[in-house]
């Protein structure tokens, strides 16, 4: 064994980019393709120590943008969702003495790399580059112990002597200060937990069996605070010398729990738990590690922190094996989750540096997000409002001043798109008019909208605007009853919105002060705005430059990358509005009722409402299990607009058109706003 440790450390360790690249190859690889793993090594050597390629210096670097191959076969779920916590605990009771590791097995961390929980450390102790110094020293203390006592099992006290004498910060209070923090964030595998309940039913002896520098009674006081009973017996590396790794540490249970039983081991490790277990006669058990199953479809370019914990949590919930879940749920999930708790953040931290009285959620895709606002933050309720809103309404309420737009929404966007003349009217709701229209066009209602008819059709109307705008004197009245009331002494309001151009907001503003008089300043949020692909790139950048609009995952000023790679026209857009999609038609309009009271009415319900649900709920899980994780993180759970988009890269890339097909079916274009 000493041969191979010395083998190891030179031709693996040595460099980290080998290191990184041979361990991701290692962990795929089963059976024969070992042996192309040890040829993979060799070349690797022969590259940066023959032909000087120092690109191997350094971890595997990732493209501009990522590329992954999604799955779309089933649900993400199902590959992990094999059996029933039952089943498995049926096939682990055949045996005398149960045994199970502890990381990655009983419980999981909300980060996809362990190493990571160490930032949160440098955080604590204002230490520069702590996630990487800690990796070392601990490196170095294995090395140290293993001159001393031919081993590598070293405790977390003599870790943090040799980091204390290496680095000064104090050695007692930063060890304490790790196992808090492991403490606090580390909770129990939900399938194993209900695989542990059903084996003290039947009364089954259960152990654990750990390589951990952790002692036996961190260990057993962690799976305490994750909710575990009391194991049967522990046994630890770090306090007995020996190892799973090494196989050892098998031979010491097998002498402590009594020879003559029969054994079986649970782990995710494939060479600790599985190749040496088995070598020492237990029956291996492998739990497959939920990162290493999810890592094939997780973005990884993204910030180093906000990036472990969201592909922690994800494979930790998806992978985990308990459920298998619907693929809209994991729409939301693994694609919302992020963005919207990341958006809400956003949204709180301009209210509360510019002291809005109100956020208004605009209809429709305001509707999940104003849940999850009022999870992040359930001190704001009072503050926050969902209200009726969408383009169809404000175009027509404001088309006195926004004259251009209104022409181009209901005429020039439908020419030559199989509308009639009596359809197009009808939607204006100029119904009454079509008579006259039609005589003085010289046009039957049925001929179809086209580019030789559409100025004759907008001339008209032009020449009879006082008639038009007089069309919706009812509906700017029933409005202001609404606004009315949700505005009351309101001076500052913000209007949320997923985008695009933000005309929403703007026209929201303009009909508040101008035509209501309200007198409320409207800010909008939109997620992102219009891009380069757009026909009008520029609509939005003069309310975006002096702050009448913000934008949270890019802009021309921010995130300049992503605002260059969105693109409607590749579907994009829809892609995130099925995100924020309700489980309601669109909003039509305010009218007045029989007792001159406003009144909403709304278009029929086009989408599938129980797979928006669905959607919905998977983000709502998310946002959940993330408010749990920043409440103990701080800061450090921040989400950027950049990292929120990159799960969403994959997405819409080429190579997952039928990922991204099978999710677009649900989403009806005309009943999006």
């Amino acid at each position: 064994m000493q041969f191979l440790d010395v083998f190891y450390n030179l031709f693996v360790n040595r460099v980290p980019g080998i290191r990184e690249r041979y361990k991701k190859s290692r962990s795929r690889a089963k059976g024969l393709g070992r042996a192309l793993v040890w040829m993979y090594l060799l070349w690797l050597n022969v590259r940066y120590y023959v032909f000087r390629d120092k690109e191997l210096e350094h971890v595997e670097k990732y493209p501009y943008y990522e590329e992954k191959f999604l799955y779309s076969k089933d649900s993400e779920s199902s590959i992990s969702c094999k059996t029933t916590p039952k089943t498995y605990a049926d096939e682990l009771a055949q045996f005398d003495v149960i045994s199970f590791d502890v990381f990655d097995t009983l419980v999981l961390r909300p980060f996809s790399s362990p190493a990571d929980l160490f930032f949160l450390l440098g955080d604590k102790l204002n230490y520069p580059d702590f996630q990487r110094i800690r990796q070392e020293m601990e490196w170095k203390a294995r090395e140290r112990k293993y001159k001393k006592a031919n081993h590598y099992e070293v405790t977390l006290e003599e870790i943090y002597s040799l980091l204390s004498e290496e680095t000064g910060i104090e050695k007692k209070s930063a060890m304490q200060s790790e196992i808090e923090t492991e403490y606090t964030l580390c909770f129990a595998n939900p399938f194993m937990y209900r695989v542990t309940e059903e084996l003290r039913k039947r009364g089954k002896r259960m152990i654990v069996t750990s390589d951990m520098y952790l002692s036996t009674e961190q260990i057993r006081t962690l799976l305490e605070r994750c909710g575990y009973p009391l194991f049967d017996a522990y046994y630890v590396s770090c306090d007995i010398g020996k190892s799973k790794s090494k196989g050892n540490l098998y031979d010491h249970v097998k002498e402590k729990e009594g020879r003559q039983n029969t054994f079986a081991h649970v782990g995710d490790n494939y060479i600790a738990d599985v190749e040496q277990s088995k070598k020492h006669h237990f029956a291996p058990f492998h739990y497959v590690n939920v990162n290493a199953v999810g890592e094939p479809y997780r973005p990884y370019d993204m910030s180093v922190i906000t990036g472990s914990i969201y592909r922690g949590l994800v494979n930790a919930h998806i992978h985990n094996g308990l459920s298998c879940y619907s693929r809209e749920y994991e729409y939301g999930y693994i694609y919302g989750g992020l963005f919207v708790t990341g958006y809400c953040q956003f949204i709180h931290d301009y209210v509360m540096a510019n002291k809005i009285d109100k956020i208004l959620f605009l209809a429709r895709d305001g509707d999940i997000l104003s849940k999850a606002y009022n999870m992040l933050y359930p001190e704001s309720q009072g503050q926050t409002e969902y209200v009726y809103w969408s383009r169809l309404a404000a175009t027509k309420m404001a088309a006195s001043y926004y004259k251009y737009d209104y022409f181009r929404r209901f005429l020039y966007h439908k020419v030559n798109q199989n509308y009639t003349i009596r359809q197009i009217l009808t939607a204006m709701e100029l119904e009454d008019m079509i008579p006259n229209l039609c005589k003085a066009c010289g046009l039957a209602d049925t001929v179809i909208l086209t580019d030789k008819n559409v100025d004759k059709i907008k001339e008209y109307l032009m020449s009879s605007w006082n008639q038009v705008l007089a069309h919706y004197e009812e509906q700017l009245v029933a409005g202001k009853q609404y606004y009315g009331s949700v505005l009351k002494e309101c001076k500052k309001a913000v209007a949320v919105d997923i985008g695009w151009a933000g005309s929403g907001a703007i026209t929201l503003d303009y009909i508040v002060n101008q035509i209501w008089k309200l007198d409320c300043q409207i800010v909008g949020i939109i997620a992102g705005t219009n891009t380069c692909h757009n026909a009008e790139p520029d609509a939005s950048e003069t309310f975006l430059q002096i702050g009448k609009l913000v934008s949270y995952l890019y802009s021309q000023r921010e995130n300049r990358d992503i605002w260059k790679l969105h693109d409607a026209g590749k579907g994009h857009n829809l892609l995130w509005e099925l995100l924020l999609d309700a489980p309601t038609g669109s909003f039509k309009g305010f009218y007045l009722d029989e007792k001159g009271e406003c009144e909403c009415r709304f278009k029929d319900v086009t989408v599938d409402v129980e797979k928006v649900k669905e959607i919905q709920r998977g983000i709502l899980n998310f946002v959940e299990l993330y408010r749990g994780v920043s409440e103990k993180t701080g800061n450090l759970a921040k989400i950027s607009g950049r990292d929120a988009y990159a799960a969403m890269v994959n997405v819409e890339t080429e190579s997952n058109r039928v990922f991204a097909k099978g999710l677009a079916v649900m989403l009806d274009d005309a009943n999006v706003g």
